[in-house]
Formats: C-alpha cells, sequence, structure tokens
C-alpha cells in the first residue's frame, strides 16, 4: 500500500472532522433533533406542517456552504472512475440501505455512536463492512 502525499491532509481532516462533530452537537443540543441528512431529507418528501423551514433551511445550507467556499478557495475538480449507469445503481442502493438501516451515515456514523446507541454502532459497523467488502471485490475479484 502506497500513500500519496499530496492528497494526505491531516490537518484539514481532523479540522472538517471537529467541525461536523460540533455542528451535530449543536444541532442537537438547540434542535433536540439528530442531524441525519436523509432523515431530514426525507421530511421533506412527506412534509408535516410547521416543520419544513429548519428542514429547508438545512439542505439550503449544504448547497450554499460550497458555492460560498468556492469564493475564497479553489475547489478540487472529483474524478471519479466510474460510469453514470455504476453511479446511477451505487445510489439507488445507498438509498435502499438507508432505509432498511433506518438512517445513513451522517445519522448513524455521527450523531448514533457519538450517543453510543447501540443500533447505530451495529448500523455504522454493517455499512463499513458492506463498503470493505465492495471495495474488496470489485478492485480484487472483478479488476474493475
Amino acid at each position: 500500500m502506497t500513500i500519496d502525499w499530496n492528497a494526505f491532509t491531516p490537518v484539514a481532516a481532523t479540522t472538517g472532522g471537529l467541525l461536523i462533530g460540533l455542528a451535530a452537537a449543536i444541532f442537537v443540543l438547540f434542535n433536540g433533533r439528530i442531524a441525519g441528512i436523509s432523515g431530514i431529507l426525507g421530511g421533506l418528501l412527506r412534509p408535516v406542517a410547521g416543520d419544513i423551514g429548519w428542514r429547508v433551511a438545512f439542505v439550503g445550507g449544504l448547497i450554499a456552504a460550497p458555492l460560498v467556499w468556492r469564493l475564497f478557495a479553489t475547489v478540487p475538480t472529483p474524478h471519479i472512475d466510474a460510469g453514470t449507469g455504476a453511479l446511477v445503481l451505487a445510489g439507488l442502493l445507498v438509498g435502499v440501505g438507508t432505509r432498511y438501516g433506518g438512517g445513513c451515515t451522517s445519522g448513524h456514523g455521527v450523531c448514533g455512536i457519538s450517543r453510543l446507541s447501540p443500533r447505530s454502532l451495529a448500523a455504522t459497523a454493517t455499512f463499513m463492512a458492506a463498503g470493505f467488502v465492495t471495495v474488496y471485490v470489485l478492485r480484487h475479484w472483478l479488476a474493475a
């Protein structure tokens, strides 16, 4: 295994992780809600009166933040080694997994584990293991 030292950014990664944790903690302290993106977005798809404003603001912030960041820094261009079909299939599988798991990586992996939720620990271990197996199979068995 080799490390791409040009892409190795422990300070930026640690800072980003701290900011995500801080934002999740502030969100639960002030709103009493978990910052799980799938649940927040899902609530917009089946709206409840009086529950829409904060969800729109949250999703709007997710969209606006990188746009504002572009004003101050160069945003790297992503390079994805997959076709459109593979990306669509991957997105659908993530959506199905999110529904079966009762949440996503932000809800279970960030917020649930920080609350020591056994359900979130199991869900996070499951989706991490599934990710490891998928990468291993694609890279070593299917040579994709």
